[in-house]
């Protein structure tokens, strides 16, 4: 006999979430990052591929994003208003985020 739990599962199993690469523009709010996004579409006229970029809100719950680095973001449930995307790894750090701009050595 099989519970119903059990048979939820087996019945329909969930689909993978969108996800996508992006790099970090912003992080001034709390827990929230601003990450941008390139792609390429071909031009319906020209057939020429033109690039373009995006930008979405992501949810950064320990903080551990800043400006500049590359980072994995995956489609959820919506936390608020405009931010339905949440953080799920940083990729790479961005090599000069420690560096103060115009400082002499």
């Amino acid at each position: 006999m099989a519970t119903s739990a059990t048979a939820a599962t087996e019945k329909q199993a969930r689909s993978p979430r969108a996800m996508m690469v992006g790099v970090v523009k912003s992080n001034k709010c709390l827990k929230t990052i601003t990450v941008e996004y390139e792609f390429s579409y071909r031009h319906p006229k020209y057939g020429k591929y033109m690039r373009k970029h995006g930008r979405v809100h992501a949810h950064d719950e320990k903080n551990e994003a800043n400006p500049g680095d590359r980072v994995q973001i995956a489609f959820c449930r919506p936390y608020s208003k405009t931010k339905c995307w949440r953080l799920v790894k940083v990729l790479d750090r961005n090599p000069l985020a420690g560096e103060v701009v115009g400082a002499k050595v």
